[in-house]
C-alpha cells in the first residue's frame, strides 16, 4: 500500500465509529445530489470512496430494485460502519481502491464521489480510472454536503487558490482526465460538480 493509501486509511479508520453522528443532517443534501445524476431505474452506479454509505439509500432509490449500486472504499472500518447502519442492504459494499477498480470498462452509468477528490493522490490519473468504468455519455458527481467556504471555516482555515474544487482548477483537471464539466455549484449548503464522460 502506498503512503497516500496508508494516510487515507489511517485518517478514516480513526473516525469511522462516530462519522455519522458527527454529520447527522447531511441526508437531504446527499439525496438532492444523487437525484441530479440523472439515473434511471435499472441503472448502474458506483459510490467511489463510499465511507459509511450515506449516499447508498439515495442512489438505490434512483436506480430502483432492478438497478445496481456498488459502494467501494479503501477503509475496512468505514465499510463496517456502513454495514452496522444497515446500508449494505442498499447496495454491495466492496473493499477496494478507487484508483484501481476491479470493474470492467464502461460497466457503469455513473460514479458518485462524496468528499473524494481531496483524497486522490494523482487526481488526473485517478479520475481517468473513474472514466474507464463509466459508459460513453455516463456521468460523474463530485459532491460535498457543504460548500468550500463552509468546509474551510469548519476546519479553521482559509480557501486557497490551489483548491482542486475551485471551478478554475476543476474544469481543466476534469478535461485532462476525460470528463467535461457540465454543472458547478458551490454554496454554503453544498458543493456539487457534475461532469459527463468525453469520448
Amino acid at each position: 500500500m502506498s503512503d497516500d493509501h496508508t494516510r487515507v486509511r489511517d485518517f478514516f479508520s480513526a473516525r469511522a465509529a462516530d462519522w455519522d453522528t458527527r454529520f447527522p443532517d447531511d441526508g437531504p443534501a446527499y439525496r438532492a445530489a444523487a437525484s441530479e445524476l440523472g439515473l434511471r431505474p435499472g441503472g448502474r452506479v458506483l459510490d467511489a470512496g463510499c465511507g459509511t454509505g450515506r449516499a447508498l439509500p439515495a442512489l438505490r432509490e434512483a436506480v430502483g430494485p432492478s438497478g445496481s449500486v456498488l459502494g467501494v472504499d479503501l477503509t475496512p472500518a468505514m465499510l463496517e460502519a456502513a454495514t452496522r447502519a444497515g446500508r449494505h442492504c442498499e447496495g454491495q459494499l466492496l473493499l477496494a481502491d478507487v484508483t484501481r477498480l476491479p470493474l470492467r470498462d464502461a460497466s457503469l452509468d455513473a460514479v458518485f464521489g462524496a468528499g473524494l477528490i481531496s483524497h486522490l493522490a494523482d487526481p488526473v490519473e485517478n479520475l481517468r480510472e473513474l472514466r474507464r468504468v463509466v459508459r460513453p455519455g455516463g456521468a460523474l458527481a463530485l459532491f460535498h454536503p457543504i460548500g468550500r467556504a463552509a468546509l474551510a471555516a469548519r476546519q479553521g482555515r482559509q480557501i486557497t487558490t490551489d483548491d482542486l474544487r475551485a471551478e478554475g482548477n476543476l474544469r481543466p483537471l476534469l478535461a485532462g482526465s476525460g470528463w467535461r464539466l457540465t454543472s458547478y455549484v458551490d454554496e454554503d449548503t453544498r458543493f456539487l460538480a457534475l461532469a459527463a464522460r468525453q469520448d
